[in-house]
């Protein structure tokens, strides 16, 4: 449903907005959510990129959230690190579908739509206020 990184990239979000009080830094969240350090990396840099997080230089220095957990979707996430693509053209290139899908492509993208839509609405905060059995990250 979503790639490796993109669920890398939601662990992360979600341990930095269980510890919005502190700067982590790539090896600390790392070994939090245990995503593989390196990766990571690349991880936070598209998540800087897209004004999700910043880096603090120095002492006490690492990674923070840019905005409130409840003010942050899953959708923004995803989309920094891998967008949710929708199908707009045939994806097998046929030149008399254009963007005339067919059965099977629309249904596929209405799926899709339903998915965008629902994590357009979801933000970290609801994520981290749903009562489960168990808590992110901690096992």
């Amino acid at each position: 449903m979503i790639s490796q990184t993109a669920e890398y990239a939601l662990r992360a979000i979600v341990f930095l907005a269980m510890n919005k009080d502190s700067a982590f830094t790539t090896r600390q969240i790392s070994k939090a959510t245990r995503v593989p350090s390196a990766y990571l990396s690349k991880v936070m840099r598209a998540l800087g990129k897209a004004n999700l997080v910043k880096s603090q230089r120095g002492f006490g220095g690492g990674f923070i959230l840019t905005k409130a957990p409840d003010k942050m979707t899953i959708l923004e996430i995803l989309n920094a690190v891998d967008p949710v693509r929708r199908i707009r053209t045939c994806p097998l290139g046929l030149e008399a579908h254009g963007t005339n899908l067919c059965a099977l492509h629309k249904e596929i993208d209405g799926a899709t739509a339903i998915i965008e839509e629902t994590f357009s609405k979801a933000t970290i905060a609801d994520i981290l206020s749903k009562p489960t059995k168990s808590i992110p990250l901690i096992g």
